[in-house]
């Protein structure tokens, strides 16, 4: 089973949020990358190594370790900040 770590950005960012249907939409798609792992369109450039899933208006940016089975949630931002 993959562990999920949170980090800081992403924890602040979604206790901040104030609509449960896109608090309930960006948990679906924490769901679906725990099926697959390699959900998310991977980034490139200085973001190597992290894939992003796109829940319109925001941007889920995550890290897959394989050796270790986790997954880190790092950032949930607004598109339009990217």
């Amino acid at each position: 089973m993959v562990e999920f770590i949170f980090g800081k950005k992403f924890q602040n960012t979604f206790s901040k949020l104030k609509e449960d249907i896109i608090k309930k939409r960006i948990i679906n798609q924490l769901k679906k990358i725990e099926s697959n792992s390699e959900a998310g369109k991977p980034m490139m450039h200085n973001r190597r190594g992290t894939r992003e899933l796109y829940l319109k208006p925001f941007r889920l940016s995550y890290v897959y370790n394989k050796n270790e089975n986790k997954i880190y949630v790092m950032d949930l931002y607004h598109k339009k900040k990217q």
